[in-house]
């Protein structure tokens, strides 16, 4: 397979890939880092009465306990939640390095 071009701007819809080749999710990732920076900024329990807290209960429920406690830490930058989102789509890697 070759390798990525890294001069490509990196697409910010993901794609997410089981491990058969029979289903492929696409996830608008600056939309869903929208929607969760709205989510983990809303106090109200209400929050969770929210379109996207009821679509990661359903395809990603791990992620919302981590969403929970971002909103018990407070988390208000849009940074924090599009690295989280990042990593749950893409998973844990090194840092692009800074030019």
């Amino acid at each position: 397979m070759p390798e990525p071009n890294p001069s490509q701007k990196q697409s910010r819809e993901g794609v997410i890939r089981p491990s058969t080749p029979y289903f492929r999710l696409l996830v608008d990732e600056d939309g869903l880092t929208d929607a969760l920076l709205d989510f983990v900024s809303d106090p109200r329990g209400s929050r969770n009465d929210r379109p996207v807290s009821q679509d990661l209960h359903d395809l990603a429920p791990g992620m919302v306990p981590v969403l929970e406690a971002m909103v018990l830490d407070g988390v208000e930058e849009r940074a924090d939640v599009a690295s989280y989102v990042h990593a749950a789509l893409y998973g844990v890697g090194l840092a692009p390095e800074e030019s």
